[in-house]
Order: C-alpha cells, then structure tokens, then sequence
C-alpha cells in the first residue's frame, strides 16, 4: 500500500493480495488524520485491486482485525469525498476498502472475492457490508461459498458505479459532479442514509429535521449575504 496526493486529493493505494499487517492499519488511520486536519474540500483517491491466496490468515490475531476494522469505519465516515478505483480482483483489505467508498470505479474485469479462510469465507464486515448494500438474496453464493462477483453483476447490484477503461483518468470527475464535497454536509448526509437502513420513521425523523433546520439556516444567511451585496452595488450604481 502506498500514500500519496497533491491538489487538494488525498491517495491510497491498497493491495488486497498483501496479507492484513499493522502496517496496513497504521497507513489507513495515516490517511484519515490527513484528511481530518485538512479542512478544506477535496477528494480521497482509493486504489484498490488484489485478493489474498491461500494461508493468508495464518499471521492475523483477534486485536489485529479489530484495530483494522476500525481504521476502516473511520475511513468510511472521512468528511471528505471518497472515491475506489478497483481493478482486477478485490479481495481482503481491497474489497473492505472499496466497499466503504461514496463513488466507485472500475476497469473491465474487475471482480469482488470474499476470501476464504481455509474453513470458509472470512466473516469480516465485508461481509456485512455485501449484505446491507446488495441485500442477502442477491450476495448468498459469495456470502457462502466465496463466488466472485463480476463487474456486470456488481454495477447491476449498486456495488460498482462505473465500469471506464481508464478508470483512474477519470477519478475526480464524478466528484466533482456529484458537488458532496462539502466537508460538514457531505459527512452528514452520510449518517443519515447509513441509519437510514436500521432506523424507524419516528427515530429517524429527528436527526433528518436537524439536518433541514442546518441547511435553511445556512441557506438564509448566504441568501442574506447575497441580497446585503446586491443591494450594496445597486446603492452605488445610483450614486455614480
């Protein structure tokens, strides 16, 4: 894995074929304190590809996994625009990576692999992820038997966005189109559609009225703003 970025982007590259290390953590939460003390808008580039081989368990403990399934939550809840560029196979630490991205592209061929652990496949929060996101119906065989899920079937089931030739040329275009690059806004918008998915109408409704009392809010004081400028200019055009 590799860190790096200019511009206003942030960069990681992750090889899933790599077997889970402290290391791997510790360049994870590297990123996520860059981008927390950024503060200003920008891109997080996810570059993932690769899946683990065989005995690629052997060196991992219980505090191992959980330090990294924590970087990784922390990775997924940036206040910043994440973006995966996924090629070739995506398995282990690729496919936790990519599964936690606002927007995702691939290159042809690209697959998701839940890797295996010798037993069965690893029941990591890729796993969960799969199923909150495609539902278990749709995920079952490689929930369970660790069937690669290709890119038509993944673009089909919302886990690709994109399938581009070129897809790390054409990164930062769907985030800038999509304009969820403001920090607060975006990082909001986030929680409520992840609770969304395990909240009632009435636990729910709270948090979203919050967010529309914010954003009128925001929205009447650069509206206010405006119209100050406005006036301002049309006082002075009078005057001259």
């Amino acid at each position: 894995m590799s860190v790096g970025g200019s511009d206003g982007r942030v960069v990681l590259r992750i090889d899933g074929a790599r077997p889970l290390s402290a290391g791997t953590v510790q360049v994870v939460a590297a990123i996520c304190d860059q981008v927390e003390d950024h503060g200003r808008p920008g891109v997080v580039e996810l570059h993932v590809s690769g899946a683990p081989g065989a005995h690629w368990t052997r060196d991992l403990t219980a505090g191992l996994v959980t330090r990294w399934e924590r970087a990784v939550r922390r990775l997924e809840r940036l206040p910043m625009t994440t973006v995966a560029v996924a090629s070739g196979d995506c398995g282990g630490t690729a496919l936790d990576v990519l599964l936690v991205a606002d927007l995702r592209v691939a290159a042809p061929g690209t697959r998701l692999l839940v890797p295996t652990d010798g037993t069965g496949t690893w029941p990591g929060m890729a796993l969960y992820r799969l199923v909150q996101q495609a539902g278990p119906a749709a995920v079952r065989r490689a929930v369970l038997l660790g069937e690669p899920i290709g890119t038509d079937q993944a673009v089909a089931l919302h886990l690709l966005d994109e399938i581009v030739d070129d897809p790390a040329g054409q990164v930062a275009a769907p985030a800038v189109a999509s304009g969820l690059i403001a920090e607060r806004e975006l990082a909001i918008r986030r929680q409520l559609m992840f609770e969304a998915a395990t909240t009632s109408f009435e636990d729910a409704l709270g948090a979203h009225l919050a967010a529309c009392d914010r954003a009128l809010r925001q929205g009447s004081d650069g509206t206010s703003a405006a119209g100050r400028a406005a006036e301002a200019a049309g006082t002075a055009g009078a005057a001259s």
